[in-house]
Parts: C-alpha cells; structure tokens; sequence
C-alpha cells in the first residue's frame, strides 16, 4: 500500500477505469511500464488496459520479460493484432514491448521494478528510464512522475527529474489520474495543450511566409 499526493492510501491505479486492468498495473511493474509504453496515439485507456489484455491473450495473470523476450516475433504480433488489437499500431508496438523486455532481461534479469528499486537520486532515476527502448524524456518524466505520486517511489529529487509533471496538483499526465473526474481533466490539459502547439506552428509559418512585394 502506498500514499498518493493527496495522503491518501493507494491501493491500486485506475488510468485504465477497468478494475482488472487496473489492478494488474498496480501489482506489476512490468505491466505499468508497458502501459506506459504503448501510451501514445491511443486513449490513455485504450493503452493502459493493454497489458491485461496481453497477460489473458498468453494464458497468465501477469506479464513475464523473461517469456515475452523469448516469444516468437511473429507469434508475439499475432497477440497484438487479434480483435479487438492492442493498439492502433499493434505490429510495431508488439515489437518495441518485446525490445523492452528484452533490454529488462539484459539489464535487469527481468525484475522491472529493479529499474527503479535502488536509484540514488530522481535524475538518476529519469535516466535510466530514459534508457529503456521506446522510452523519450517526456515518456520517462511522466513515468517517473507515476512512480512518485502514486506507486511510492521517491528517491531524492524526483518531483524535480520529473519537471512539469511532477508537479503537486497537476492534471498534466497519466501520473495524475486518480478516478474519471480526473480523467476528464487530464484529457483537457491535453487538448488544450495540443490546440495551443498547433496554433503556435501555425503562427510560425506565418511568420516565415515572404511577404507581398509592393508595386512600383
């Protein structure tokens, strides 16, 4: 049991809003961090309910690196891609997972939560989450950020390594997702963010556009 931001004891994840879903991810590090992987181009939802989707497709009640890094890549896509599909990109998300458990089992001997159980400091945590195949530096500082406020993991400086998104009373990311209310206010940020990244390129290309010539 961990304690989240608002001092509340914390049970259990629910950025999937399925219980067995979210239960998976609360339990499983290596399920959390392919949640987080396959969090991209899809509802936040759609991405999280994910890897409870795999575990039932492989016959078990949680993810295995050891067994997801040796599976057949063919095979392992057919997982992905089966109705309903993991992902909207079920082919190349099956191979990144299976590129991070493989790089778990490598360096980890596949403990996925050994990637964070013992980092000195929040940059050295962000640093070797931005290690991690298919993981950038925003990925890997919402992540970070998961870890702190609601999984309990919080080396010295993590707020700080996780930047924007560690921030207390955010509604910026996955990491902030407590419950549909807050859902809702993630989903908003994001939107709202979007809308103002489009406007801004589009102010730029304006900007760059040669004007009209004056007639002489």
């Amino acid at each position: 049991m961990t304690t989240s931001d608002s001092g509340k004891d914390v049970t259990t994840l629910h950025i999937a809003q399925n219980p067995e879903a979210d239960e998976l991810l609360g339990r499983s590090p290596l399920a959390a961090l392919v949640g987080m992987l396959l969090d991209q181009q899809v509802p936040m939802e759609w991405a999280f309910t994910g890897p409870y989707t795999l575990a039932e497709r492989m016959g078990s009640d949680d993810l295995d690196a050891g067994r997801i890094a040796a599976y057949d890549p063919d095979a392992f896509t057919e997982l992905f891609t089966a109705k309903p599909a993991l992902h909207r990109y079920p082919g190349s998300m099956a191979k990144r997972v299976q590129q991070l458990c493989q790089y778990l089992v490598a360096e980890y001997g596949g403990d996925a939560s050994a990637v964070w159980r013992d980092a000195a400091t929040g940059a050295d945590l962000l640093d070797r989450l931005k290690a991690l195949p298919g993981f950038g530096t925003q990925k890997a500082q919402i992540f970070l950020a998961l870890l702190g406020k609601q999984l309990g993991v919080r080396p010295p400086g993590w707020r700080e390594a996780a930047g924007p998104y560690g921030e207390a009373g955010s509604h910026r990311s996955v990491a902030d997702i407590t419950g549909p209310e807050s859902l809702v206010e993630v989903r908003a940020y994001k939107q709202e963010a979007k809308a103002a990244a489009k406007a801004a390129a589009k102010k730029a290309k304006a900007a760059k556009k040669p004007g009209t010539p004056r007639k002489k």
